[in-house]
């Protein structure tokens, strides 16, 4: 699943060639997870100002509200002039003045949706719960501590959930509890100040060295040129179990939370 890094990179890799262009048609495939809201028609004209991220989401800014596009379990985004004609699983085009935007969700839980504003309903439900942004300045480590203290779940589920800090998916969970010594298992109102602060300087720098090695590719990912991304070549522990870990050499353990593996070194980390 595309986490955090995977679509600040895609973002990166076509936002400033489509600002300021002006969309010429839209184009729809199968349903994706939530309906448009909108007739496609209604869109062309409309000229995209940027696109920013919030969360998992990109934020298209129009001159007239703005588009949310969630990339699901296996959504990618393309854009080129030359898109070779669309296959079964492209289900969302946008044509605009500077070249063809194409989601491709095989799976089909990702989502293109329409708002008049990030103030209407449909936004709010989507962006109103997300937690801090973890690369930004307002993820602030006494608010993260102080967030910690008031739950009661393991502090990877606490991780994933995104109510506290948004973004920090499956894979960059497993890693920043690693570097921060924490075990997955870890009760998050337990952890003292010192360990909290470990945790967050954790996760600003695994997500932030995940966007700069252009992301994870485990499957099919790939940004909007078509390319690659590099981060799971240097886990440290995410899909390693049975492998040695590479700072003691001890085996590398996977254990189940809710739907989710865990990946941790029973020695480098602790409750």
């Amino acid at each position: 699943m595309p986490e955090l890094p995977e679509v600040e990179v895609t973002r990166q890799s076509f936002a400033h060639r489509i600002a300021r262009s002006r969309i010429v048609s839209v184009t729809l495939g199968k349903p994706l997870r939530w309906p448009l809201g909108c007739p496609p028609s209604d869109l062309v004209g409309r000229t995209v100002l940027g696109v920013r991220r919030r969360g998992k989401y990109l934020l298209f800014d129009l001159d007239r509200g703005l588009l949310l596009v969630h990339l699901g379990m296996s959504g990618s985004l393309s854009f080129a002039n030359d898109l070779p004609p669309a296959g079964v699983h492209d289900h969302f085009e946008l044509l605009t003045t500077t070249g063809m935007l194409r989601l491709h969700d095989p799976r089909r839980f990702g989502a293109v949706v329409f708002a008049p504003g990030e103030q209407a309903p449909m936004a709010k439900k989507l962006l109103g719960r997300l937690g801090m942004e973890p690369l930004a300045g307002e993820f602030d480590p006494l608010l993260f501590a102080r967030g910690l203290k008031a739950r009661r779940a393991c502090i990877k589920q606490v991780l994933l959930a995104g109510e506290l800090v948004v973004g920090v998916g499956n894979i960059y969970a497993s890693e920043a509890l690693f570097q921060a010594g924490i075990r997955p298992t870890a009760q998050a109102s337990g952890l003292s100040r010192a360990r909290a602060d470990r945790l967050h300087g954790a996760v600003r720098d695994v997500l932030g060295r995940a966007v700069e090695r252009g992301g994870s590719t485990l499957r099919d990912f790939s940004n909007a040129d078509g390319a690659a991304g590099h981060y799971q070549l240097e886990a440290m522990v995410y899909g390693r179990d049975g492998q040695a870990c590479r700072v003691c050499g001890s085996t590398i353990k996977s254990i189940r939370q809710g739907q989710r593996s865990s990946f941790f070194c029973h020695t480098c980390q602790r409750n």
